[in-house]
């Protein structure tokens, strides 16, 4: 019974997509379905995409590295669907995850069940140059964490991105572009969110989040707003460069890192409320088949340790300091392109955590752009200058 109802989606899909063609370009990489109704009421693009990884890790045991351990996993397993609804200024976007790393996470506050939901968002253009935004998506944060994952220059995002991003929230942003003259561009994003992070159903926690980001592109646009696509798919004829500024503010934020990592609980299980701010600054710039993009990001915290009913700290700290992030590489005419990244990150005493460097080199082949791509890289990461590892990745992405 499972077989025939599988072999009916199947079909269904199928039809649909011939359908589509009279209509739409179905060229790999567009969709998979790119669909517009005959009245112009709607249109739907479906993309799935997977990412596969293998990673071996060699860790420094102070005399000799130790047997390495290796990894086969699905990444990242993605539905995707965009479009428009009713009017072309009436945008929207959902993206489900189907990997364990995409689901896993389940708490109390999102009733212990699978984070599937990446993605929900409306985009409304209700006026020249503005748009509001409502639902579950990203943040208007550092610019690795807000270019996606399907458009990375190396096989993953930097230990930067991964201790400080501000990742995905529910709420409201608004989005608002301007000419100052000539080619210089400005944009300004504002969100007012939840606080907790993606997924959450049982209320607001804490306080609200706030968010504002300003982005200035002295050159004009990138191709294909390649601003937000690591490695120079779309060699630029002349500079571009974005330069960003991000200023977060998490009142009564409940969670080690802000929207993110473990829920700080006291000992009558309720949890411990601090008001977090994070700032990023970053910029990416391109010209012909370079491209460069480097991150500042800083974190503080009202009252960082964690306090107990009875004064007594319960263990729970939040993740407090600051990182810089430097990457850059070179895309040759034959679409192989090298990488090199680096990355450290110095904490404040207090969280009881070394501080860290990262030394990343990368190779690309772009077989189809970002949409069907073979990468890999090796890493050297040192903690506190004592401790050392060295892993090597290799994956593909397939992006329809």
């Amino acid at each position: 019974m499972k077989i025939k109802f599988i072999l009916t989606a199947l079909l269904v899909c199928a039809l649909f997509s011939l359908n589509a063609q009279e209509i739409s370009d179905t060229k790999f990489g567009k969709g998979l379905i790119n669909f517009t109704a005959k009245d112009s009421s709607f249109s739907i693009k479906f993309a799935p995409r997977f990412q596969f990884r293998s990673t071996s890790s060699w860790d420094y045991d102070g005399n000799q590295y130790e047997s390495p351990d290796h990894n086969f996993i699905i990444r990242r397993a993605r539905l995707k669907f965009n479009g428009f609804a009713y009017s072309p200024k009436l945008k929207y976007k959902i993206e489900l995850g189907l990997s364990n790393r995409d689901i896993s996470g389940a708490n109390d506050f999102n009733r212990n069940t699978p984070r599937i939901i990446l993605d929900a968002v409306v985009m409304w253009n209700f006026a020249k140059n503005f748009e509001l935004w409502a639902g579950q998506t990203k943040l208007p944060g550092n610019i690795d964490r807000v270019v996606s994952s399907a458009n990375l220059q190396l096989i993953d995002r930097s230990l930067l991105n991964s201790r400080f991003n501000l990742d995905r929230d529910v709420g409201v942003q608004l989005r608002h572009k301007s000419n100052l003259g000539g080619h210089f561009l400005m944009r300004e994003k504002i969100a007012i969110s939840q606080g907790e992070g993606r997924n959450v159903s049982e209320g607001n926690i804490g306080g609200l989040q706030y968010t504002g980001r300003l982005e200035l592109l002295p050159f004009g646009e990138f191709q294909s707003k390649g601003d937000y696509i690591q490695a120079a798919i779309k060699r630029e004829e002349t500079p571009k460069l974005m330069v960003g500024a991000t200023y977060n503010y998490n009142q009564d934020a409940v969670r080690e890192r802000s929207g993110l990592g473990d829920y700080m609980f006291r000992s009558d299980d309720s949890l411990y409320e601090t008001d977090i701010t994070t700032v990023f600054v970053d910029a990416m710039f391109k010209y012909q088949g370079f491209s460069f993009m480097g991150e500042y990001a800083s974190r503080s915290a009202e009252n960082a340790i964690a306090i107990d009913l009875d004064g007594t700290p319960t263990g729970d700290i939040v993740l407090t300091g600051n990182a810089v992030n430097l990457q850059a590489g070179y895309m040759f005419k034959s679409n192989y392109e090298i990488a090199a990244r680096f990355t450290t990150l110095d904490f404040d005493p207090e969280t009881g955590t070394d501080p860290q460097e990262q030394y990343t080199l990368g190779a690309s082949r772009y077989i189809v752009g970002h949409k069907l791509k073979v990468q890999s890289d090796l890493s050297y990461t040192t903690l506190n200058g004592t401790e050392d590892n060295i892993t090597f990745r290799i994956g593909f992405d397939i992006h329809f």
